[in-house]
């Protein structure tokens, strides 16, 4: 493991380098690793670990989510199974399920939790928040985790581009004394280009933090903030869509992405680069306590209340449909839809 710093402070990462994919394959040559559920994070993760040469199999419901299974390759009663087969049969069990999911499916797991197995996460909530979830693995199993940064379809494109996406590791329960090992080559197996340490519980707060702030919360509701006062002083919504959405995304985000904030200030006007400089301490100043609001309510188990609730309703699903029904058909991203056909690549 390497220690590099990251603006001043020492940090713990593991590259390809320094564990490569052969390694991977040795640590794991005995094990068959149990995918559960072929949601969000389950297609990539187990796309690419076939595709790297592991012994993976697929537990799901049937459904279409089994049925997009079956479409992927996977071969019902010889990769594709149940969930509860699936966990029979595997010594890894990766519990890809949604949040809700788990909960639901918990009994079903725990029972195949033999000793020496290892219940592998991609996401801290399940354990973090077990006096919510009643997710308490057995003591004689190996808890791990192994979470990527970005969305499932993310770590399968990227992977088919030749890259990776970063993503953090954790070890919660060491029963076999090989969870280190076991966690590691599973980020290197589904793709990861590198991975950072941390613990279930820190992941599982800074994801809901960043959820729910600036990678999608917070955003959009800025967004729609700047579009609506545009909007409203007579500017079109093509020309408001413009300057709040689209000259971000397409222009500005890859500057800074590549070389960071200062970076993309430089290559902007003086005007825009002496008014965004005189303004960002206002947003911050406004922001900053909404966000220690978040934090504070995600610490305290607040949002994760929320989201059981909300996620295990019976009508959950359509309540969800028809929020993003109204988002997506909101002016603002109606509007986005024609500038996406009017960019060059598009026509």
């Amino acid at each position: 493991m390497a220690k590099l710093n990251f603006g001043g402070v020492e940090e713990t990462v593991i590259t390809r380098g320094e564990f490569p994919m052969e390694k991977a394959r040795e640590i794991l040559k005995d094990e068959t690793i149990a995918v559960i559920g072929y949601g969000v994070q389950g297609p990539g993760q187990s796309l690419n670990l076939r595709d790297n040469g592991f012994n993976v199999i697929i537990g799901q419901r049937q459904g279409k989510t089994y049925d997009k299974a079956v479409s992927d390759g996977w071969k019902p009663g010889e990769t594709l199974f149940s969930i509860d087969e699936a966990c029979r049969r595997g010594s890894i069990i990766m519990c890809l399920l949604s949040d809700a999911a788990v909960i639901s499916q918990w009994d079903t797991i725990k029972k195949h939790l033999t000793p020496g197995k290892a219940l592998y996460f991609s996401h801290g909530f399940a354990i973090t928040w077990s006096d919510r979830t009643g997710v308490v693995p057995p003591a004689d199993v190996d808890v791990i985790m192994v979470a990527p940064k970005g969305s499932g379809a993310t770590v399968r494109s990227l992977f088919l581009e030749g890259r990776g996406i970063n993503a953090s590791f954790a070890v919660e329960q060491d029963f076999t004394g090989r969870a280190l090992d076991r966690a590691l080559a599973l980020g290197i197996g589904i793709g990861s280009g590198y991975l950072f340490e941390t613990t279930f519980r820190r992941e599982a707060i800074s994801d809901l933090t960043g959820e729910r702030g600036s990678l999608m919360g917070a955003i959009q509701g800025l967004f729609l903030a700047q579009y609506e006062v545009l909007r409203e002083n007579g500017h079109t919504p093509s020309e408001a869509f413009n300057e709040t959405v689209e000259e971000l995304t397409q222009s500005l985000m890859p500057l800074f992405a590549a070389k960071g904030m200062d970076w993309m200030y430089a290559n902007c006007s003086t005007t825009a680069q002496r008014g965004a400089l005189d303004w960002m301490t206002p947003f911050h100043d406004a922001v900053k306590p909404v966000m220690q609001r978040l934090y504070a309510s995600v610490k305290e188990g607040a949002e994760a209340q929320k989201s059981i609730d909300a996620n295990s309703a019976p009508d959950y699903r359509e309540k969800l449909n028809e929020e993003l029904r109204q988002l997506r058909e909101s002016e603002m991203w109606r509007t986005a839809e024609t500038v996406r056909r009017l960019r060059p690549e598009n026509e």
